[in-house]
């Protein structure tokens, strides 16, 4: 509709110039028709031009651009604490007692459980313990009968020297067989300087002990042997008897009747357990008697009555365990002897001894 606006105005103009302009005296111009359309045609090109430069831009339409809608707030589980071991209260480590006693090793040194006596027959028993505690033990410390038989012993017993927690001690105590067969069995327990008793194993702890079995000596009548009197004949010998027989403990100074196995006798000895000119334990025969060491095996009669017997003392530290001595009584009678213990520390000597009848 515009460009026909344009070209009607243009050509309105063209029409104008040329009717104002004067008539040439001479003939009339003749319309070149070429010309004008590509003069209007030049002229409509620039209108348009000019035209389009001057026309403002279109915007363009917002279009309908759905818009996201807002994120949702979603319910996002929350992270849990992580669990955590609650750290449990610290075990106490249990505190061992002030006085405590534990067993050695082993504990009965001497007179092992239900170990036969005769009846009145004296020994030494001898414990081992070690201080499990956390407090020293002095002198004032003393082993304490607690229960059952006495056997003769002291009522109380110091010990021999301080003992530090974990270190061991001998305590010997002196008893004597009861008379009557059977089984005798002595408690004892430990008392501090306080006056409190204690044992082995915590608290008030348990009794140490040594248990016996009393025997009666077996002296068997010799059975008599007939006699022929139609043949003369020699009366056959009876088989030699024990006189008497059975285990001993010496103590350095104790004496020994052989014909009794009674220590320190009124009625006789015929040994003294005695310390030599530089401390060494020996036995020393006494009144009479005489003694041989023998050997490894147990002697015969024969054996003893053979044997070079001599009122020689023997060195104690030269015997091993096991061995056997013969010796001659005060009395005359023939035996023999075997060595089956000895402590280094309290000098304490076991014996077992057998001693036959007198022929």
């Amino acid at each position: 509709m515009n460009k026909l606006r344009i070209l009607s105005l243009l050509a309105l103009l063209l029409s104008g110039c040329t009717l104002l302009s004067p008539a040439p005296p001479t003939a009339e111009p003749t319309l070149n028709a070429t010309q004008v359309y590509q003069t209007v045609q030049a002229k409509l090109t620039e209108a348009i031009a000019l035209t389009q430069s001057r026309l403002p831009t279109a915007t363009p339409a917002p279009s309908d651009t759905p818009v996201p809608p807002p994120p949702q707030a979603t319910d996002t589980p929350s992270a849990l604490p992580a669990a955590t071991d609650t750290p449990s209260a610290p075990t106490a480590t249990p505190t061992a007692p002030c006085d405590q006693a534990a067993p050695g090793t082993p504990i009965d040194v001497t007179i092992p459980d239900d170990t036969e006596m005769y009846p009145g027959q004296v020994f030494v028993k001898t414990w081992r313990l070690v201080n499990a505690g956390t407090c020293p033990w002095t002198t004032d410390y003393k082993a304490v009968w607690f229960s059952g038989e006495q056997m003769g012993a002291p009522a109380e017993v110091a010990l021999p020297s301080g003992v530090a927690p974990g270190e061991s001690v001998d305590i010997s105590v002196e008893m004597t067989a009861p008379q009557e067969p059977g089984t005798y069995q002595s408690n004892w327990k430990l008392r501090n300087a306080g006056g409190v008793i204690f044992g082995i194993g915590p608290g008030e702890g348990l009794p140490f002990y040594v248990r016996i079995k009393v025997v009666l000596i077996n002296t068997p009548t010799p059975t008599a042997t007939p006699t022929v009197t139609l043949l003369p004949t020699k009366t056959p010998q009876a088989t030699p008897s024990a006189h008497v027989s059975g285990p001993v403990t010496l103590l350095i100074s104790d004496t020994l009747d052989l014909d009794t196995n009674l220590v320190n006798s009124a009625a006789g000895m015929d040994l003294l357990y005695t310390s030599g000119a530089d401390d060494t334990p020996q036995l020393q025969p006494q009144g009479g008697a005489q003694m041989a060491v023998f050997g490894d095996t147990k002697p015969e009669l024969a054996d003893c009555q053979a044997a070079a017997l001599s009122s020689d003392p023997v060195a104690v530290d030269s015997i091993a365990l096991g061995t056997y001595l013969c010796y001659r009584t005060d009395e005359g009678r023939f035996g023999w002897m075997r060595v089956t213990g000895y402590l280094t520390d309290t000098q304490a000597l076991n014996l077992s001894i057998f001693t036959w009848e007198a022929q």
